[in-house]
């Protein structure tokens, strides 16, 4: 089954403290609370539309990240980028958009991410930001 989401990825940001008495209170930067929000909407839709419940037991997944291309590029360098000669080697780290995706799927495309059993993601860059989720159950090996 594949998802596709018109939202630009976000990585998972280190949590912030804040210390309210005794304690201390840990949350999600402004920025990943928001995206984490946006994706689970985006894919509740999906999932009502198309009359499913989210997917338990051993689940392949496949994700793709593709974010801006910058503006200040020559026309060549573009090209480059948007043709998948030049992927993205900078930050943000393929692993935190995961992390941020994954989190936000969690109870809506699948009961839970402990049920990712095997996972390959990708970066790209692209003219118009979005992320795909693709899962498949896992093969049994009984």
């Amino acid at each position: 089954m594949r998802f596709e989401f018109d939202i630009e990825p976000v990585e998972q940001a280190r949590p912030r403290a804040v210390r309210f008495g005794t304690g201390v209170r840990m949350y999600d930067p402004k920025k990943v609370v928001v995206f984490k929000r946006q994706l689970g909407m985006l894919a509740k839709q999906q999932m009502l539309d198309r009359g499913l419940e989210p997917y338990d037991g051993p689940l392949e997944v496949r994700m793709e990240f593709y974010r801006p291309v910058q503006a200040s590029l020559s026309t060549k360098e573009r090209t480059r980028r948007l043709s998948g000669v030049h992927r993205p080697t900078v930050k943000p780290d393929l692993d935190n958009y995961i992390k941020s995706t994954s989190d936000a799927l969690n109870g809506i495309i699948w009961a839970d991410d402990n049920c990712i059993v095997s996972l390959e993601a990708k970066k790209y860059y692209a003219e118009r930001p979005h992320l795909t989720v693709e899962i498949r159950r896992s093969p049994s090996l009984d």
